[in-house]
């Protein structure tokens, strides 16, 4: 006993000495991370949100001096959301979202395990005061350009509650299918909107004054992303052709899809551009969303024909589409000027492992200019309504992320809310990544990002190689865009900064590289060719002479955590201890009536069955040595929670060393703070053992 109380003390002490060398978790994690930017329809106005250690309230700043405040009020860390920020028509009110989505047992998430449960609830505020209503239960409000009309999705239908307290919400309508994604016309008298029945969906319009419903051109295709012209008098929208034997699946299915306009008057459309027929002009990820009517009668799209995600404009009466963002690179948050006029977008084109904001014309005819460059990394862009200012997020390797304001035409940035950011964050502290290329077994080239530790000449140091979820992401130079890697950036800060290298790898199957690159061959349940990667990465390290070769771990979470537990169960000679955030371990898996938990590729079966299990950390479990620790939550929507369960159930006839966490009631994406941090406490704590022997 008195040994023990020794050695506690000593781990004590040296911990404290380590904290006033470094900086704490507390602090690397302390600073608020900014979403859901946007601006006034009116003015120079802006709002967003800002995640606090785990409170989350909408901020607004006015132009020309954008003076930051706290709009809205909640103190309590409850794990509940802020999202859909959109102003009302006059600027004077915002509209949001406040709690998440409901599982497939209809829950809504309550990480706190309040008794009283919690909803899901459209909301709002008033800008002068800051007082709030709520409309009603519900998500993706949609607020009308005049008036004071509010549209919602409950229930599968569509509500109408009104943002100045004038009378009730009411269901807008009663019609057949799972019905969505409203667009208000301009004169805000009627509404467009996508009913999903199933195997098929359809364009709707419904007229508030005559209570009626249209069908625009219905077919047996998916129709989907309805977009209202200028004048009100036609609406464009995406159409997924249905092929034969359903959704075909692979990198080299050709999925063809077109865009069709109607005259609303008489529901009749026509197609005006038509998809390439090959794979990669297959309708990109997210690419709904990317359809615009912009000015000069000009459709704005999406589309990887060329291999890379670019914009394309193309005449709204048909014609030929015009390239505007060209290059091995590839568009990711976009907005445009008020005048419809002109994209601003954020990429990685000249700078492949970073972001930047750029602008070009819809019309064509000029290159894209670059409004930022350099080694900060810049996204989500909003135009204010008068013009003359654009809001953005930025951060760098050492100040995390903030929003900011330049002149439109170009100048300084400022940055917005620098009193929110804590007076002990340590950035000063923090080391610059550096990038690293180096190739896998296959010859395909990997970008990494290498934090190194300070470390006396000659010193070998322990290592841990970093591997992101999704899996289409990619870890960039500095703090990261998304929260998820926002929180995963601070971790490996922290653990540089206790004298571990960590090696973030961008293996293939995410994006920034390209679609081939993204969609490569034999990934995940197909055959694990993104897993040779991770092994080259560890053959990076053990290459260099400041890395101890025999310390080696590796940690990640979602898609991350799989590639970990692959790590441990083939490569246990390379891999000296492993942390599993979520995970999947067996592609094969199967709950509930036969729905596959953890990915793509549900109802396997024959060879694709086997395939998948042979491409699984479990089908490795005979030679997995190295011990883990598990980490999630039990109300996981991404992973179902039976993956760990059954992994703990194999390790332990396997008599593997593990350890486990689990949070009751967290979801994939840690709802509360202090989830990440005993995580991460506990993360760091396991690798000083395992690599340490501390």
């Amino acid at each position: 006993m008195k040994l023990t109380r020794l050695a506690v003390a000593i781990c004590i002490a040296a911990s404290a000495a380590f904290a006033q060398q470094g900086f704490t978790l507390e602090q690397v994690m302390s600073s608020p991370f900014p979403t859901e930017l946007t601006a006034s329809p009116t003015g120079s106005r802006v709002a967003w949100v800002f995640d606090s250690e785990g409170r989350r309230n909408i901020w607004v700043a006015d132009g020309p001096r954008f003076q930051a405040r706290q709009l809205t009020n909640y103190g309590k860390e409850d794990g509940q959301e802020i999202t859909n920020l959109e102003f009302t028509a006059d600027g004077k009110s915002i509209v949001y979202v406040r709690g998440g989505d409901r599982n497939q047992a209809g829950e809504i998430p309550n990480p706190i395990s309040d008794p009283a449960g919690e909803t899901q609830a459209v909301w709002v505020v008033s800008v002068a005061d800051g007082k709030t209503r709520m409309l009603g239960e519900g998500r993706g409000p949609v607020v009308a350009p005049v008036g004071a009309g509010v549209i919602y999705s409950k229930d599968s239908q569509l509500w109408l509650a009104s943002s100045d307290a004038a009378g009730e919400s009411k269901p807008l309508f009663k019609a057949r299918g799972n019905n969505g994604s409203p667009e208000w016309s301009p004169d805000g008298k009627r509404v467009a909107f996508v009913s999903n029945r199933g195997d098929h969906s359809l364009i709707g319009v419904y007229d508030l004054q005559e209570n009626a419903i249209e069908w625009i051109a219905p077919q047996v295709e998916r129709d989907m992303a309805p977009r209202w012209s200028p004048d009100g008098k036609r609406i464009a929208f995406i159409r997924q052709l249905t092929t034969a034997g359903g959704a075909q699946m692979g990198a080299s299915a050709v999925r063809p899809w077109m865009i069709m306009v109607a005259d609303v008057a008489s529901g009749s459309a026509k197609s005006i551009w038509n998809s390439p027929a090959t794979p990669e002009a297959s309708l990109p990820p997210g690419g709904q969303s990317a359809l615009r009517w912009m000015a000069d009668d000009r459709l704005v799209f999406a589309s990887e024909q060329d291999g890379w995600n670019h914009y394309y404009s193309v005449p709204a009466a048909g014609g030929d589409a015009t390239l505007l963002t060209p290059g091995a690179c590839e568009v990711e948050h976009v907005t445009a000027t008020p005048d419809q006029r002109e994209l601003i977008f954020s990429s990685n084109c000249d700078d492949i492992d970073r972001r930047h904001l750029w602008r070009v014309r819809v019309a064509g005819g000029t290159a894209p200019a670059a409004i930022t460059s350099g080694e900060k990394i810049e996204w989500s862009p909003a135009v204010t309504a008068d013009a003359k200012h654009l809001a953005f997020f930025a951060s760098d390797a050492r100040v995390p992320a903030m929003p900011y304001v330049m002149p439109l035409a170009g100048g300084e940035r400022t940055m917005i809310a620098a009193q929110a950011l804590p007076k002990d964050f340590p950035s000063s502290q923090m080391v610059v990544p550096q990038q690293v290329i180096f190739k896998a077994a296959d010859g395909l080239e990997i970008h990494g990002q290498l934090f190194l530790p300070a470390a006396k000449a000659g010193q070998r140091v322990p290592a841990v190689v970093f591997m992101h979820g999704g899996p289409m992401r990619q870890m960039l130079l500095g703090w990261h865009y998304m929260y998820y890697y926002h929180n995963a950036y601070a971790f490996n800060q922290y653990l540089a900064s206790r004298g571990y290298a960590v090696l973030s790898v961008n293996y293939r199957s995410g994006i920034g590289y390209g679609r081939a690159f993204r969609e490569a061959q034999n990934r995940g349940a197909r055959g694990a060719s993104e897993y040779q990667d991770i092994v080259a990465g560890a053959q990076y390290l053990r290459g260099r002479d400041d890395i101890d070769a025999a310390k080696i771990g590796l940690w990640g979470g979602s898609y991350g955590g799989y590639l970990t537990a692959m790590g441990l169960a083939r490569n246990s000679d390379l891999f000296a201890a492993g942390v599993d955030l979520h995970g999947v371990h067996d592609w094969s898996f199967r709950v509930g009536g036969g729905v596959r938990a953890g990915g793509a590729g549900a109802n396997l079966s024959g060879d694709a069955a086997r395939v998948a299990r042979d491409s699984s950390p479990v089908a490795s479990i005979s030679t997995w040595r190295s011990p883990v620790l598990l980490i999630q939550g039990d109300d996981d929507r991404n992973v179902n929670f039976g993956q760990m369960v059954d992994l703990v159930g194999r390790l332990r006839a396997q008599k593997v060393e593990f350890e486990q966490m689990v949070f009751p009631d967290e979801v994939h994406d840690f709802l509360l703070h202090t989830s990440w941090l005993k995580a991460y406490h506990a993360a760091s704590d396991f690798f000083d053992r395992k690599l340490r022997g501390n």
